[in-house]
């Protein structure tokens, strides 16, 4: 089994990595299952060969609990497993609608100054402020994110830990 991630990986909001395997998307989603049943204590999760989403079991739920979503293709007879962590996806909808919410804000807010200055009129002199206000807005969704993200980092490399020893495993036994 091959591993690559990138620096921009480490970056993103949603962190994703690549595995590569000669076990087919079949196999992978049926030793998935097996993997999943060993560890019920653990983990929770659906499987089937196209798409897993798999979470850790915790007492609290935050709003940042993490999900791993393992999508399989057949990439030049090598199965591709490609993982992304990321919040459930009610609390990355909600994320997103703030984000183009806050954009759009800052859009219209700026557009109205910029068009204000070009005319010489002086109707709305409070949009360069508001334009501001959601630049503001935007870096505050996304440190949100950022610390939701580090509070569920351990349970984020317990993820990551399943998808590898989940791999590893039934790989070497064939």
């Amino acid at each position: 089994m091959e591993t690559k991630e990138t620096t921009i990986d480490k970056i993103r909001t949603r962190p994703r990595f690549k595995m590569y395997t000669h076990l087919s998307k079949e196999t992978y989603a049926e030793n998935l299952k097996k993997y999943l049943v060993e560890h019920k204590d653990e983990f929770t999760g659906n499987v089937n060969t196209e798409v897993a989403t798999i979470s850790v079991l915790t007492k609290d739920d935050n709003y940042w609990k993490p999900c791993l979503a393992l999508r399989t293709e057949l990439d030049e007879e090598v199965t591709v497993i490609r993982g992304v962590f990321g919040p459930s996806s009610a609390v990355w909808t909600f994320f997103m609608f703030l984000y183009f919410l806050f954009s759009i804000s800052w859009m219209t807010f700026f557009t109205m100054y910029y068009v204000e200055n070009q005319i010489n009129s002086h109707e709305y002199p409070w949009s360069l402020h508001a334009s501001f206000v959601m630049l503001i807005f935007i870096a505050i969704t996304y440190a949100a994110a950022r610390f939701g993200q580090s509070k569920a980092k351990i349970e984020m490399k317990k993820l990551r830990k399943f998808a590898e020893e989940s791999t590893l495993k039934f790989e070497k036994i064939i």
